[in-house]
């Protein structure tokens, strides 16, 4: 029989086990026994240098590319929209909590993406959960090993038979959609800009492929919707394929310096998934605010095409300064930057010498990448000046000197590039 202990919440006995009393996982447990805090450290302020335990360091770690979410235009648009609708909407778009604002954030989206239709939802990991409902038992999903978290669940929801396929490896995917049974429905899923690597997808051999084998692809433009392209479209402009893809999934918490997901494609795909995906369903509306910061940020993608052109110029200087020193940054020529370590402590101690040194980053360890392959993380922002990248690459020569020689990083067993025009993007 167990006892239930109100003094510590616990059970004692052993006839059964408790849901409470599963053990730490993995991440958990490596920042419980580090003397570094990388994880949930609260900022003070926001911008190109933030606050932290009462200093003001050099942001480097920040998914805000363009620098949207502090820009006065974009913040001014939120607090109208939250002077007018309120902060939420208190209810789900299907019922009570759709507005107008959303319906032009739809069309002004689906016009710049290059769909018939979109729906946006109220995070970019909603978004990804709603391909679930074009899943079934019956289904394959052909998925790249580095795709974000919310697309592994959202095949897991669906029930759909799951195939990953390794890192940008188009022979690999092409013999597991040639093993796969022709009659059933059959989707390839990847994203654009991975957001670890910092490397794009092999796109026009995975469109290729798909469309040998009769089957559907999904694009998860997430870190390359507002930032890649000609005019900041994404990874299908940048290749010259926008409407070859058959969905883009993505997010408005990068670029566009809100919150929110979205989805554009075929109107009648797009009608379903709005009436059908149990994350747009019973999920409360994307808030006011937050659309109204997205259409903002959407008006200065389209206008300031040189915010883009100071983040690649950023990278570039990033990326030659850190190879320079030494560092391993793999096959990365977008603005993010991986700073590969290796050993997870090891990067966990790389990070706090980088944070003593005035620099926060991103330390990145398994589950997010392969065990024994942990990276600090690092991304340009186009509010960065030139002295703040100076400060960057400053602090990753201290943290060189203190740390001193890293062992080899193993590989991952990464394809040759191939026709991915990775070297053209910041060219």
């Amino acid at each position: 029989m167990n006892t239930y202990r109100k003094t510590d919440g616990t059970f004692s006995g052993n006839s059964m086990a408790d849901v409470f009393g599963k053990k730490r996982s993995a991440l958990h447990r490596l920042a419980a026994e580090s003397a570094s805090r990388p994880y949930y450290r609260p900022l003070t302020a926001r911008g190109a240098e933030v606050g932290i335990d009462g200093r003001t360091v050099v942001m480097a770690g920040c998914n805000d590319y363009l620098g949207l979410s502090t820009d006065p235009r974009v913040t001014e648009a939120a607090a109208r929209a939250l002077r007018r609708y309120g902060v939420s909407c208190s209810g789900a778009r299907v019922l009570n909590g759709t507005l107008t604002l959303h319906e032009e954030l739809e069309d002004r989206l689906a016009a710049f993406v290059g769909g018939e239709a979109a729906l946006v939802t109220t995070t970019g990991f909603q978004a990804n959960l709603a391909l679930a409902a074009l899943l079934d038992e019956d289904d394959t999903v052909f998925a790249d090993m580095s795709n974000h978290a919310s697309l592994v669940d959202a095949v897991r929801l669906s029930g759909a038979a799951h195939r990953r396929y390794r890192h940008c490896d188009l022979g690999h995917l092409d013999r597991l959609l040639a093993a796969s049974d022709p009659a059933s429905g059959r989707l390839v899923v990847t994203d654009g800009m991975f957001s670890m690597e910092g490397d794009l997808c092999p796109l026009p051999g995975i469109v290729a492929l798909a469309r040998h084998h009769g089957a559907r692809l999904v694009v998860d433009g997430a870190h390359d919707i507002g930032l890649l392209g000609a005019r900041g479209r994404g990874v299908t402009e940048h290749f010259g394929l926008t409407g070859e893809v058959d969905l883009v999934t993505g997010t408005l918490s990068k670029c566009f310096g809100s919150v929110g997901g979205m989805l554009v494609g075929p109107a009648p795909v797009v009608e379903h998934l709005r009436y059908g995906a149990r994350s747009v369903l019973f999920s409360a509306a994307m808030p006011p605010a937050s659309a109204a910061a997205a259409l903002a940020s959407l008006d200065i993608i389209e206008s300031e095409p040189e915010r883009r052109q100071r983040v690649f110029g950023h990278a570039r200087r990033l990326l030659a300064g850190l190879r320079s020193q030494g560092w391993d940054t793999g096959r990365s020529a977008t603005p993010v930057v991986p700073v590969y370590v290796g050993d997870s402590r090891l990067c966990l101690r790389v990070w706090q010498e980088l944070l003593d040194a005035g620099v926060f980053t991103n330390a990145v360890v398994a589950p997010a990448v392969a065990r024994n392959r942990a990276l600090i993380r690092v991304t340009p922002q186009a509010v960065h000046t030139d002295a703040h990248i100076d400060r960057i690459l400053g602090a990753f020569a201290e943290a060189r000197r203190r740390v001193g020689p890293l062992p080899p990083v193993p590989s991952g067993k990464l394809p040759p590039a191939g026709p991915r025009r990775s070297a053209a993007v910041v060219a």
